[in-house]
């Protein structure tokens, strides 16, 4: 493991679908020694894209990490590698994986430019302040147009592209680069040898255009150092090769530019120079710095240095199950030194779990290790009780980390094993793979008796179950696919609610008046004031009406959806001093949410997703008339090169098989990609559909409690 953490980088590949993560990463791995054999994603032979559904469908699904090494002049560099999914059914994948990096590396492709996914993991990107280099792939693509996607980054996702190189021609042209720093032409050659290019002078006919955008360059840095903004003004010639590195190094770092780069990974050219600049560019551990976090015992803020002097402490960002090893936690280090064998704190469940041993990543395979440091990321094995987002650490300085947060699944699928043999086994099937992706949620309908799995959308659940197939060897028949509705209310109203049974002995009894309503704007979930006076309700039995409501919210009254924001004030009540107790409060509770949202106008809420579809001019009409058909409502639309670009809101339950849809209208030649955008409510006619197929539930009726 590397010793001075200047030389090691925790760096992502993060992109649309399709743009070239995987070839990339392929190459990276190639041309630091890691493989010797370069594997192809269309051919299913792609290090990084191990699981057989990856191999056959030629898409990623879960992050693979890896560790490789790379000189960049004098000194050998450590490079933990992740390769992220770029379709958007797995963005928890990124998510947890943008968390625990430094750097990152965003590809597009020149001729696809920049996609709606593209903005999707950038906006994640921004949100843990990870700074990032633009590697533009594919420029030996029809259409490929480097400087347009310059002119994208700019405008669509807000940042400050600076190209670092020039291509040397474009489609079948393109030759290599011309690295605007040092003024020198990288012309690469079709071998697959590990140094397959020659450094040139730049070509005559280029040298002028270099030279403005070598100015450019120079003028969006002078910014952020004094010293080039004088030489600049008084000798430009005078600022140095190593002065621009180090101002580049500072803003990107600091996220105040991107450095962006071109090549073509498929066909092996500008591979190294993209390697140079995560070397020159990204930053270190020691450049990141501290990471902030609660003491446990004091709930005050405290830092943890990068340094293996200090007490460990590490985030889990990841959950796997491997069938030879077992469950496997990916951790990322941030301070201190942790053994194989050793002992660490879990302050979410305050217990100690021993490491039984630990591993450094390449892809499925696993290298043992006796130990990890700060800066690192490993993954272990032994840990019964650990989840995604959990903190460990030294347990006689605990400390909690900032964890992450995750979009609820929108979509669930009935299902059953289809011999009764297979019962237990699945149960165990999809616990293992809900512990793996937090997206990912297993439930019994009450009513049914179904199992009910949910997830992200049609793909993310085909993937779970084809695993559940091959890898649990569970077969299992699936209903249609059904839409996660939720309940809300939408008025206010004051409740008196009364619970009275008398048996022979002690009875129950609880009185409580409160006022039901949706909670304030940006609150999720249940929004509780006590308001109580004179300790009408005693203190005790306060927490039981507060767990009684939220217990009660699983359930609403039109269909049995979870009621997603509820506010209540507790305004007043009374007990018995022998006959009450938090049993008696917390009854009393669920039966006043059950009889009080009847009358708060309830509605029921749908999930609204963000349709981008790239199509033929030609195809226009008939792409956004389907759209309409479906409930859709046209959001905006654009046009690149050829094709126009159609955005639209459309609810989710109106677009199962859209995909197939869409290809015989356009005659294959449209794209599409879908995101979960926000919850609606659902037209009076169609809530009535779905309230009537789920049984009809009456508003009143309570069968917990007649």
């Amino acid at each position: 493991m590397a010793r001075d953490l200047k030389y090691t980088r925790n760096i992502g590949i993060m992109a649309h679908i399709d743009a070239g993560k995987t070839t990339t990463s392929e190459r990276i791995l190639y041309y630091t020694g890691k493989t010797h054999k370069i594997g192809e994603v269309h051919e299913g032979a792609a290090t990084m894209d191990w699981m057989v559904q990856e191999q056959e469908r030629g898409i990623t699904i879960t992050s693979a990490a890896t560790t490789a090494f790379w000189k960049y002049g004098d000194q050998q560099y450590q490079i933990n590698l992740i390769d992220t999914p770029g379709h958007v059914d797995f963005t928890v994948e990124v998510e947890r994986s943008l968390r625990v990096l430094d750097g990152t590396i965003a590809t597009f492709c020149a001729v696809g430019r920049v996609q709606p996914q593209s903005e999707t993991v950038w906006r994640q990107a921004d949100k843990y302040r990870v700074p990032k280099i633009a590697y533009v792939n594919k420029m030996d693509r029809t259409g490929a147009d480097f400087f347009a996607v310059v002119d994208e980054i700019n405008e669509k996702l807000g940042a400050r592209s600076i190209p670092i190189c020039i291509p040397i021609g474009a489609e079948d042209n393109f030759e290599g680069l011309v690295d605007l720093i040092s003024r020198k032409a990288y012309y690469y050659n079709n071998s697959k040898d590990l140094v397959n290019y020659e450094i040139k002078d730049v070509p005559q006919n280029m040298v002028s255009e270099v030279e403005e955008w070598r100015s450019k360059l120079i003028e969006s840095i002078a910014e952020y150092n004094d010293t080039i903004l004088e030489k600049f003004f008084e000798d430009p010639d005078s600022i140095s090769e190593g002065d621009i590195i180090e101002a580049l190094r500072k803003a990107t770092i600091d996220m105040a530019v991107v450095p962006t780069c071109c090549g073509s990974s498929f066909k092996n050219k500008g591979v190294q120079f993209l390697l140079d600049s995560v070397m020159r560019y990204l930053p270190s551990p020691l450049d990141k710095g501290s990471v902030k976090g609660t003491d446990v015992r004091t709930n005050q803020e405290i830092e943890r240095q990068p340094l293996s002097s200090e007490p460990f402490c590490g985030l889990v960002f990841k959950i796997a199950t491997d069938p030879y090893v077992g469950r496997l936690a990916f951790i990322r280090a941030y301070s201190g030194k942790l053994d194989a064998g050793s002992y660490i704190y879990n302050t979410r469940s305050g217990k100690k779990e021993r490491v039984a041993r630990l591993y450094q990543m390449h892809s499925n395979k696993q290298n043992p290790i006796d130990f990890v440091e700060a800066g690192d990321i490993c993954a272990a094995v032994g840990f019964k009780e650990l989840h995604t987002g959990d903190t460990v650490c030294d347990e006689k300085h605990p400390v909690m980390l900032e964890s992450m947060t995750f979009p609820d699944p929108v979509i669930g699928l009935a299902v059953e094993p289809k011999t009764q043999q297979d019962l237990d086994k699945l149960g165990i099937a999809l616990g293992k793979l809900a512990e793996e992706d937090p997206t990912f949620t297993v439930a019994t309908n009450a009513e049914t008796g179904q199992t009910i799995i949910s997830g992200m959308g049609e793909l993310h659940l085909d993937i779970i179950v084809d695993r559940l197939r091959r890898e649990f060897g569970v077969e299992i028949n699936q209903g249609a696919p059904q839409v996660n509705y939720k309940e809300a209310i939408t008025k206010s109203v004051q409740h008196r609610e009364v619970f009275k049974k008398q048996t022979g002995g002690r009875g129950k009894f609880a009185d409580i008046v409160v006022e039901i309503g949706p909670a304030d704007e940006g609150v999720s979930g249940l929004q509780f004031i006590d308001e109580v006076k004179g300790g009408n309700v005693p203190r005790e039995y306060i927490p039981s009406v507060e767990k009684g409501f939220k217990s009660a919210m699983a359930n609403g009254v039109l269909a049995g959806y979870e009621v997603t924001n509820l506010k209540v004030r507790l305004l007043d009540g009374s007990f018995h001093p022998v006959d009450s107790d938090a049993l008696s409060f917390e009854i009393c509770a669920r039966m006043a949410f059950r009889k009080a949202l009847a009358k708060c106008a309830p509605v029921l809420m749908e999930p609204i997703m963000s349709l981008d579809v790239v199509t033929p001019e030609e195809y226009m009409g008939d792409v956004v008339g389907d759209v309409n058909r479906r409930r859709g409502q046209i959001v905006d639309m654009d046009s690149k090169g050829n094709a126009r670009i159609v955005k639209a809101k459309v609810p989710l339950a109106e677009q199962f098989g859209y995909v197939t849809v869409l290809r015989t209208l356009t005659s294959g030649r449209a794209t599409s990609t879908m995101s979960f955008s926000h919850y609606a409510e659902v037209p009076g006619n169609i809530a009535k559909e779905v309230i009537d197929k789920q049984g009809g539930r009456s508003m009143y009726y309570d069968e917990e409690f007649s």
